[in-house]
């Protein structure tokens, strides 16, 4: 009988806790919506979601202008096997957006794909 009472007691208050959790989960959209903080954190995704430019790029490389595309290869090589090895993946990610990047400069019209 009390083992049936603690059940009770325990769905019942897992129920009032999760309407609960879902009405302030509600209410916090409608302020943030009010307050502009949605828009906010929109206009934050945006601007993390640009594509990197060909300066950041090349930085990150460390190529100048003048690099050849055979001079970027072998950088990039270099860079992403020892971040491959004992590097982070966060490095290793930004070495190969920075090749793709430089891809798109490099590659010529007249080259089929």
């Amino acid at each position: 009988m009390a083992a049936r009472l603690l059940a009770n007691l325990l769905v019942i208050g897992g129920s009032v806790l999760g309407r609960a959790a879902v009405q302030a989960y509600r209410q916090a959209i409608v302020n943030a919506n009010k307050t502009g903080a949605a828009q906010e954190a929109i206009n934050g995704i945006r601007r993390a979601s640009k594509a990197m430019t060909e300066q950041e790029a090349r930085q990150i490389l460390g190529i100048s202008e003048k690099s050849t595309w055979e001079e970027i290869v072998q950088k990039y090589d270099t860079m992403f096997e020892r971040n491959a090895k004992n590097g982070s993946f966060y490095l290793q990610s930004k070495v190969h957006r920075a090749k793709e990047c430089l891809e798109a400069v490099y590659q010529k019209p007249d080259m089929p794909s």
